[in-house]
């Protein structure tokens, strides 16, 4: 019989020994380490659940590093826009001040500030986060608005804001200085004054006449062009009587000269002087009425009108909205004057309706899409001959898309479109689409800015589009669509914000607009009717720079950026409870417990002080031992 040797190596009891020594390396490296396993493998079924929140851990970090960056934008674009709001309110002081005291370059003290902060308006909205400019929409490369000296002055191949405005206040004067107005006497005791042009966009619009003159016959305003006349008829009106006109002015405020019979002498201001020779010649009263209002409509085109001009000038200029401009000469209502958004695409005279007007069957094609005429009852695409001009214009704006509504204002209707190459407008009824001002089919978009449209300019009847031989203000992206959509980031799983921002939105535009007029204008310091001008423009400027209901703010931009800031603000503290719920699960199913680890390594230390003892017998035994 033969007896194995006990060979401890390949015992069963020495495999239980390394068995346990392999543990207790493990149980010591999760000691030290604090986790299960330094691999894949012996994570355990838990660990699917560590890997997928790891990676939401990563997405996280991410969205913080995207609102941190966000932040930084918005924080940037706010302090710019705090900046304007600051020079807004520094500009409407100054032109709110009644001194109107003029240097030698004739300016206000107020006027000189505006050129100044100007400047300063430049610099803020070329504002840059990094290698990114904040005003310039999704043009984040390119500088948002030109430099400050070639707007206004422009530069050697382009004209500036000085030319456009020098071109249009001659434009609306006139040769005669007197609104593009001609005044005369057909008859010695008549007086007419008409405008010279039908149609021009330039000067003053005569919009209504009235009078309470004995014994006077009063005709007008009507015609193409429009005019009016005041015929004494050989008779003297009575002391106090009084001959009312009203003018329309180019940026759509309206004026009225008031004429006052009168016996007094000297003449007050603002009268005529009844003729009081013996015996009574009427015809003497005429000339005298005429001379007055001679006197009156150069007083108005010089003052008023001037500072409408530039007001025009500076939105012919800065406005870049793509539009299409009409004119109609009038209405056919029993006093014919300028349309409105309210007078009817057709009727009969003396309707408030435009004449040729529209008939059942016609259609007007936008873009495309025809509306059609109806008689009554109209549905969707289309519209009864009877309505108004500005349901045509809603219709037509909800076809384009339009951010920026069309309007009648003045007695011309712009059509507005955020698209100019896009707009094509056509009709079967020409006659009718002219009544409206638009004489030419297909009608298309002119994009500003506009120009007087011949030289020289005090006889042009026409603007016409410069954006060839004029300075492009703003730089930027000009696109249709939100300025604030020009700039995204995702902050969460499924939340955006949008924070873009562009220097043409209407709020800045109109503030930039506003005081680069009121600091361009000048006039001479010793003219006879400068302070007028002056006092006229700072009235202006002080509304142009006012809340005025339904237009855009600049504080609406900082309310749209507060809130996507707040929007961010809540994803970061959703983020963080998430974070700190995700690391709980990872650590749960990575992580070793200490005390669970240190009980596992005591128990396989007595297991292996065990195996010791018994390995340390069993190695001492010897055949005598054993029988």
């Amino acid at each position: 019989m033969s007896i194995s040797s006990i060979n401890y190596s390949s015992s069963v009891l020495g495999s239980q020994i390394r068995n346990i020594n392999t543990q207790l390396t493990d149980l010591s490296t999760q000691l030290s380490t604090g986790k299960l396993s330094q691999n894949y493998s012996g994570m355990g079924t838990n660990e699917g659940f560590a890997i997928a929140g790891r990676e939401q851990l990563s997405n996280i970090a991410a969205y913080t590093d995207t609102i941190t960056n966000v932040n930084v934008n918005i924080n940037l674009a706010n302090t710019a826009l705090q900046a304007l709001t600051t020079i807004r309110n520094t500009v409407q002081t100054g032109s709110a001040n009644t001194a109107q005291d003029l240097n030698v370059n004739g300016q206000t003290v107020a006027q000189n500030t505006a050129a100044a902060q100007f400047g300063s308006m430049v610099g803020v909205l070329n504002t840059q986060s990094g290698n990114r400019y904040l005003f310039s929409g999704t043009a984040v490369n390119t500088q948002s608005v030109a430099d400050a000296g070639d707007i206004i002055n422009g530069t050697t191949t382009q004209a500036g804001f000085k030319t456009v405005l020098a071109e249009r206040q001659a434009a609306d004067l006139g040769a005669n200085g007197k609104g593009r107005l001609v005044q005369t006497q057909p008859t010695p005791s008549s007086v007419q004054v008409s405008e010279d042009t039908a149609g021009s966009p330039f000067g003053l619009k005569i919009s209504a006449v009235s009078s309470t003159l004995t014994g006077a016959t009063v005709t007008g305003p009507s015609g193409s062009p429009v005019s009016f006349s005041v015929d004494l008829n050989g008779v003297n009106p009575n002391n106090g009587d009084k001959l009312s006109v009203k003018f329309t002015l180019p940026d759509g405020t309206t004026e009225q000269i008031d004429l006052t019979a009168s016996s007094a002498t000297p003449t007050p201001l603002g009268s005529f002087a009844i003729d009081a020779s013996v015996p009574v010649n009427p015809t003497n009263t005429a000339t005298n009425l005429n001379t007055a209002l001679d006197t009156a409509i150069k007083k108005l085109a010089n003052t008023s009108l001037v500072a409408a001009s530039a007001i025009v000038a500076g939105d012919n200029f800065f406005n870049t909205a793509s539009s299409a401009i009409g004119t109609p000469v009038n209405n056919q209502a029993a006093t014919p004057a300028p349309v409105t958004g309210a007078t009817a695409l057709s009727g009969a005279s003396p309707s408030d309706s435009i004449s040729p007007g529209f008939v059942a069957g016609d259609t007007i094609t936008v873009n495309g899409t025809t509306l059609s005429f109806v008689s009554s009852g109209a549905t969707g695409n289309q519209l009864n001959v009877g309505d108004s001009i500005q349901t045509l214009l809603s219709k037509i704006d909800q076809i384009t898309g339009t951010s920026k509504p069309s309007t009648v204002h003045g007695g011309s209707i712009t059509i507005n479109t955020d698209d100019a190459a896009s707009l094509d407008i056509t009709t079967s009824n020409t006659g009718a689409l002219g009544s409206l001002g638009f004489g030419s089919t297909p009608v298309t978009a002119t994009q500003p800015p506009l120009r007087v449209g011949s030289s020289p300019a005090s006889s042009a009847t026409t603007l016409v589009n410069g954006s060839a031989t004029t300075v492009k203000w703003y730089l930027g992206n000009d696109g249709p669509g939100s300025p604030r959509s020009t700039a995204m980031a995702r902050v969460d799983d499924s939340v955006t914000v949008q924070y873009g921002a562009q220097a043409n939105e209407d709020a800045i535009r109109k503030e930039l607009q506003a005081v680069a007029v009121f600091g361009t204008f000048s006039t001479s310091p010793t003219g006879q009717y400068s302070g007028g001008q002056v006092a006229a423009l700072s009235l202006r400027v002080t509304q142009s720079l006012t809340k005025q209901p339904g237009q855009q703010r600049i504080e609406d931009i900082q309310t749209d950026l507060a809130m996507a800031q707040n929007t961010m603000k809540d994803a970061s503290s959703r983020q963080t409870q998430a974070k700190a719920q995700v690391q709980t699960i990872i650590d749960q199913a990575e992580s070793a417990s200490p005390d669970q680890v240190a009980s596992e390594i005591l128990s396989l230390q007595n297991a292996l002080q065990a195996s010791y003892q018994v390995t340390s017998n069993l190695s001492q035994l010897s055949l005598v031992k054993f029988l």
